[in-house]
C-alpha cells in the first residue's frame, strides 16, 4: 500500500526529485566528472564504494533536505547501503524528509524501430518487495527514444506501462521514463507520438492506479501539461537529458507544472578535491538553482 505521507508529499510539495541513480554502466562516467578516474580504482566493487561515497556526501550535506529536494531516486546497491549507520531509504525520508525511490530496470537492449527498449527483468518482484520492505515508495525504469518511429515509441510505452502495472502490485509508484534522446533530429515529431501513445495507456488504467512520468524537456515549452492534468498521472518530472545545469533549468522555467529529476545536472560543479565546505555551499546553489526552475515558471 502507497504511504499516504509520502504521497502527499511527492503529489503536492514543492521542490524536486534527485536522480542518484547511475549504474554499472554510466558509473565510471559519473565518477570522472567528480574527478574520479579509472586508474584511481581496481574492479567494480572499489568502483561502486567510491560511488557510494559520493552519494552519502550528497546525501548528508546541510542543503539535501525535504524543503527542496522532495524525492531522491537511488540505484539498487544504493538502497542497500547506509548513512551514518542507517540503511538509506530510512535515513532519507526520517532524517532528511525525502521520498525515496529505486531504479529498477536493467539498463537497455540495442536499438530497434528506432528507439532502446528495456531487458527483461526476471527478478523485478523479489526487488520490488526487498525495495518495499526498506521503505521504498515507488520506482523509476528507462527506456530510450532517438527517432519518430510510431511503432517503436508504441513499443516502448506499452512495455513501460506493463511492467508499471506490476510495480503498482507491490503497493509502489512507478515512474515510467520514455526518454526523448535530445539529439533525434526527429525529436519534436517523437514528442508528439510518445504524448498520444502515453495518454492512450493512462486511458486505459484502472481508477486508484497512478504513475508519475520523467520525460525529456519538450521541445514546446508546456507541450505535457495535458498529461498532467490525466487523473492517473500523481506527477510529471523532467530528466535534464544531457543539457547543461543552467541549459536544463533554462528550459525546464518555461514548462509549468513540470519539477526536476536531474542526475549529471545535479552534481556537475561537485568535485571529490572540494573541502565539506565548499562541496556543501556548491550543493545548495545548485539545489538552489534546479528547485527555482522547478517552482518559479516564466
Amino acid at each position: 500500500m502507497v504511504d499516504a505521507k509520502m504521497l502527499n508529499k511527492m503529489s503536492s510539495a514543492p521542490g524536486f526529485i534527485a536522480a542518484l541513480d547511475q549504474s554499472g554502466g554510466s558509473t565510471p562516467k559519473a565518477l570522472r566528472l567528480y574527478g574520479v578516474s579509472e586508474s584511481d580504482y581496481q574492479g567494480d566493487e572499489e568502483m561502486f564504494r567510491l560511488m557510494h561515497a559520493m552519494r552519502v556526501r550528497i546525501m548528508s550535506a546541510p542543503a539535501f533536505t525535504g524543503d527542496k529536494v522532495i524525492g531522491a531516486i537511488l540505484f539498487e546497491r544504493t538502497m542497500d547501503g547506509d548513512v551514518e549507520g542507517q540503511e538509506v531509504p530510512s535515513y532519507l525520508w526520517e532524517k532528511r524528509g525525502v521520498v525515496p525511490f529505486l531504479k529498477v530496470d536493467k539498463g537497455l537492449l540495442d536499438e530497434e524501430n528506432g528507439v532502446q527498449m528495456m531487458k527483461p527483468m526476471p527478478d523485478l518482484d523479489a526487488l520490488l518487495s526487498r525495495g518495499v520492505k526498506k521503505g521504498i515508495f515507488g520506482t523509476k525504469m528507462r527506456s530510450v527514444i532517438a527517432q519518430a518511429d510510431k511503432a517503436g515509441i508504441a513499443a516502448v510505452v506499452k512495455q513501460q506501462f506493463e511492467v508499471a502495472r506490476q510495480i503498482i502490485g507491490h503497493g509502489l509508484v512507478p515512474i515510467i521514463e520514455p526518454e526523448v534522446s535530445i539529439k533525434s533530429p526527429t525529436k519534436e515529431e517523437a514528442e508528439n507520438i510518445l504524448q498520444d501513445e502515453i495518454a492512450q495507456q493512462l486511458d486505459k488504467l484502472p481508477a486508484g492506479e497512478d504513475v508519475m512520468l520523467k520525460l525529456t524537456i519538450p521541445t514546446v515549452a508546456g507541450f505535457y501539461s495535458p498529461l498532467m492534468a490525466h487523473n492517473s498521472v500523481i506527477r510529471v518530472v523532467a530528466l535534464s537529458g544531457g543539457y547543461s545545469t543552467v541549459e536544463a533549468c533554462e528550459k525546464l522555467s518555461r514548462n509549468p507544472g513540470m519539477i526536476a529529476s536531474f542526475s549529471r545536472a545535479l552534481t556537475e560543479k561537485l568535485r571529490v578535491s572540494m573541502s565539506d565546505e565548499e562541496f556543501n555551499a556548491s550543493l545548495a546553489e545548485t539545489i538552489d538553482q534546479i528547485c527555482d526552475a522547478s517552482v518559479n515558471k516564466v
